[in-house]
């Protein structure tokens, strides 16, 4: 490896620019999203009629078991002819592609409520739907939240596949600026290390978030 200094500072302001403008953007966009689509498929699995829960899994379980770049592909394709930029495009696919894990995730706190909770809450005439806000979600989120924040990192660590429908995210960019200057190292191993700078003290907080949920 023949690294230069020179082209490491000339690419690392465009890394970071596209680090914040589209990968750290699809990151919490998308997560929010997926978070609050998750808790909604949750909802629906468990309070909806068996055959719309049924069909309601069957889809979830497709959209999970089908690869992100294919996903990508495929919805880039059927919105080619719109207005539809590819980097919106890409904020609804990976938001609806994990929401499906995220939505395990929820079913997992829903269920580890005891039943006395829910028992309570009809004992006081609450309705279904005050029980769900004041007594179940917020418990399940507390015992959701670091397998939520696990998902997000994973999802950081995909938003490499936007090249799939042309999003300039940060290897992308690594990957033009080795093109024009035949020199691959600097920007490859920059993207990484950009990559690993964020990802590994957030693996970390949640982690500590979650043995400190543990003791709770």
């Amino acid at each position: 490896m023949n690294w230069s200094w020179e082209h490491a500072e000339a690419v690392l302001p465009t890394l970071l620019m596209a680090f914040l403008k589209v990968t750290l953007l699809v990151t919490i966009v998308s997560s929010i999203g997926a978070a609050v689509l998750g808790l909604l498929w949750a909802v629906v699995l468990r309070e909806a009629p068996r055959v719309v829960a049924a069909i309601v899994f069957r889809i979830l379980d497709v959209i999970r078991m089908t690869p992100i770049p294919l996903q990508l592909a495929a919805i880039w394709a059927f919105v080619l002819t719109t207005d539809i930029d590819p980097l919106t495009v890409g904020l609804i696919v990976y938001a609806v592609h994990y929401s499906t894990y995220m939505a395990e995730s929820y079913r997992a706190g829903i269920e580890s409520i005891r039943p006395g909770q829910w028992e309570a809450a009809t004992a006081l005439s609450m309705s279904k739907a005050r029980t769900w806000q004041a007594v179940i979600i917020p418990q399940a989120l507390r015992a959701t939240l670091p397998s939520l924040g696990n998902w997000a990192i994973a999802m950081f660590k995909d938003t490499p596949f936007l090249i799939m429908i042309s999003v300039p995210e940060m290897v992308t960019e690594a990957q033009a600026y080795g093109g024009s200057t035949f020199s691959y190292d600097e920007p490859i191993i920059l993207a990484g290390l950009i990559f690993l700078a964020a990802s590994y003290p957030t693996a970390v907080l949640m982690r500590k978030l979650e043995n400190r949920l543990a003791t709770y």
